[in-house]
């Protein structure tokens, strides 16, 4: 059997794992899946993720693309790994890719969502999954401020020191902010992420809501780049993965519902 590239659409609840990348001594998305594909192959498999979520960070859409000889059905792939994998994790659908398909390498650009419940009472039932904020937040003030940080820009100002990267420059292709009923919903799309930049995009969100700087300060923030002068990292729970885009068959994997 000739070797095959699969892709994989995946999501999960990310409580309990370090992230997507595998760790050295902390369980991870990564690693659990690869262990679920090897029992599925009968081969060691390396999963290419589409990015590297932290510890706490859940994934509503994910790709992920592995190379394999064995001749499993592509449509019979999601069943036969999820019978594997515990319950936080599921393979939705599975596709053929391209030879030079990689899941990281080919994304166009991806969407994250950050998740606010804000209100005085927290919600035990969504303690993992949404970040409690019992402070007002000002939506009006948080849309006036999501709208600066549109366009392409150098994001140094809201990214934290972790993995080096060539260039700090990405296009935000847009920063929205919704409310309904307590649960305020932050989401940013962009062709890439620095380490960090979405959550300290939404921190520096909440700084204005309450005047700690104003929405027209956010330009010359930007420019500055100093990343004492933007909002808090927010904590990890409130972040999703929500959408992810490619072209080709990859692409159509992820368009449907």
């Amino acid at each position: 059997m000739p070797m095959r590239n699969l892709a994989m659409r995946l999501r999960y609840e990310g409580s309990r794992y370090h992230g997507w990348q595998t760790q050295k001594n902390d369980i991870s998305v990564q690693q659990t899946l690869e262990e679920a594909l090897e029992k599925v192959c009968g081969h060691k498999v390396k999963a290419v993720g589409c990015g590297r979520t932290d510890a706490g960070v859940h994934a509503l859409r994910y790709c992920a693309n592995f190379r394999t000889d064995c001749p499993i059905p592509v449509e019979r792939l999601p069943l036969a790994v999820n019978s594997r994998l515990p319950g936080d994790i599921a393979v939705e659908r599975a596709v053929e890719a391209g030879e030079s398909f990689n899941a990281i390498g080919s994304c166009i650009k991806k969407e994250y969502i950050y998740k606010i419940l804000n209100r005085d009472i927290r919600d035990p039932f969504l303690e993992k999954r949404v970040c409690f904020y019992p402070q007002k937040l000002d939506i009006t003030l948080m849309k006036r401020a999501a709208a600066a940080f549109e366009g392409t820009h150098d994001f140094r100002a809201v990214r934290s020191v972790g993995t080096e990267t060539r260039t700090t420059v990405r296009t935000v292709h847009w920063c929205r902010v919704e409310k309904e009923g307590d649960l305020i919903t932050v989401s940013v799309c962009a062709d890439g992420f620095l380490y960090n930049m979405c959550r300290a995009i939404v921190g520096t969100l909440v700084y204005a809501s309450y005047g700690k700087l104003r929405p027209e300060d956010i330009p010359a923030l930007l420019e500055k780049g100093d990343r004492r002068l933007t909002g808090p990292t927010m904590p990890p729970q409130g972040l999703y993965l929500n959408r992810v885009w490619y072209e080709g068959q990859v692409g159509e994997m992820f368009s449907r519902m």
